[in-house]
């Protein structure tokens, strides 16, 4: 995903984040958090595990989720949950999301005034490849529920509750089975994201947990195992290209909000 974001960015974007050096940079940065889940750095594993997923259904029983991370956490606490426990997903796409924004800004500045920018670059670009992981994660269905690895509660279809669904469909079965350039043929075509980013992601998600139960019918008739189906591999590749294709997205309008003037926080007082 981050490999195919990268090559389709608008040519309107910094060529030092399309090219081949910048591609690979920021297919390198996929799994970057994921390497920092080691218990080699126990509090580090700790710290950022969370923002990997969310759990909507908890998260929408405590009502509208708020654009900041502490006010959702101290939302959390005071319901007598956990924020490890429901997760921090959209919150930390928009934090890392917000770093790329003001690493560009910094980039512009740089440029016009005639100064070096290899600095600022090799940021964006760590920032990109980071950014990157989290709107793959949010790609999955199973980042976005309570049932992230095996049904829990009510079941009457008979889907698995083993502790396998999660890994099998998202790394084997992707190793196996899915190309570039069948995931490139269903991407959209590049666009600025509208309005509010962290809406905007959160909808996002929401659309991904659309296809919770999608994830386990397929997995009920063996469409994650081997080869899987014809279906499998499309419903797949769909998912994969919607990642693709909103890391891109993410990416490009941070560019383009990087143009604009900071807003001056003590106007009107």
């Amino acid at each position: 995903m981050n490999r195919l974001a990268a090559l389709t960015l608008p040519e309107n974007v910094p060529a030092f984040l399309r090219s081949e050096a910048a591609v690979n940079e920021i297919e390198y940065l996929g799994p970057e958090p994921d390497r920092w889940r080691s218990p080699a750095e126990p509090e580090l594993n700790k710290a950022q595990a969370p923002e990997h997923f969310i759990n909507l259904e908890t998260a929408d029983a405590l009502g509208p989720l708020p654009h900041n991370r502490l006010d959702f956490e101290a939302k959390v606490f005071a319901s007598g949950e956990r924020p490890e426990k429901i997760g921090l997903q959209p919150w930390e796409t928009t934090e890392v999301w917000e770093r790329l924004k003001a690493a560009l800004r910094e980039y512009r500045a740089l440029k016009a005034a005639g100064k070096d920018t290899r600095g600022v670059e090799a940021a964006a670009l760590f920032y990109a490849g980071w950014l990157g992981h989290y709107v793959g994660d949010g790609s999955q269905p199973l980042h976005t529920t309570i049932q992230y690895n095996g049904w829990v509660g009510p079941n009457p279809n008979g889907y698995t509750t083993e502790h396998k669904i999660h890994w099998q469909f998202e790394g084997p079965f992707v190793d196996a089975n899915l190309h570039e350039v069948e995931v490139r043929a269903k991407m959209t075509e590049p666009k600025a994201i509208e309005g509010d980013i962290f809406d905007a992601y959160v909808a996002y998600l929401r659309n991904s947990k659309t296809y919770v139960e999608r994830v386990y019918q397929l997995d009920k008739v063996g469409g994650f195992q081997g080869a899987g189906t014809a279906e499998s591999r499309e419903f797949t590749a769909e998912r994969l290209a919607a990642g693709a294709s909103m890391l891109r997205d993410m990416i490009y309008t941070a560019w383009l909000e990087s143009a604009k003037p900071v807003p001056d926080p003590y106007a009107g007082k």
